[in-house]
């Protein structure tokens, strides 16, 4: 069973990463995150959380390892994806029904953000490239300065 799913919520600890390897192929990349999906409802001018939530946030994706560590604790998030029914035994051998969500995409909201910087396209063809200009290694004359790729960095108020 699994139902369509958006949520905002915030990352309660850091991102788990991990990678399974299948066979010749490249390897399969997880990225897990705790997220608490609030329900702010207006009180006395300020808001009150009513039936808020914790669930497991689950993505599949081969840049996994690269955002985990991009995404941080404490930081607001969108997640679109589905909510699916995980059940499981705990230590004591109780059967356990949980609901996690497998995201399709987890967008980063700028509350608590300090700044956020992009890593430079300089390994992509410019735009005025034409395809054959691109296979010949001509150009139209206009330089392009190179730079050094940047990694790119979030910093979250604490």
């Amino acid at each position: 069973m699994s139902t369509f799913f958006v949520g905002e919520g915030n990352i309660g600890s850091a991102p788990e990463f991990q990678e399974f390897n299948s066979g010749n192929e490249e390897p399969r990349r997880l990225l897990r995150l705790n997220v608490y999906f609030d329900n702010p409802v207006p009180r006395d001018g300020s808001y009150e959380d009513r039936g808020g939530y914790w669930a497991p946030v689950e993505l599949w994706h081969r840049e996994a390892v690269h955002w985990s560590s991009l995404y941080q604790k404490g930081m607001r998030v969108l997640v679109e994806g589905r909510t699916v029914r995980d059940e499981w035994e705990d230590s004591e051998d109780n059967h356990r029904v949980t609901f996690k969500i497998e995201a399709r995409r987890i967008g980063m909201l700028p509350h608590r953000l300090q700044s956020v910087a992009m890593k430079d396209k300089s390994s992509e063809p410019t735009q005025s490239q034409t395809t054959s200009e691109r296979k010949s290694g001509t150009t139209t004359g206009k330089k392009s300065p190179r730079q050094q790729p940047q990694q790119p960095s979030l910093d979250v108020d604490g």
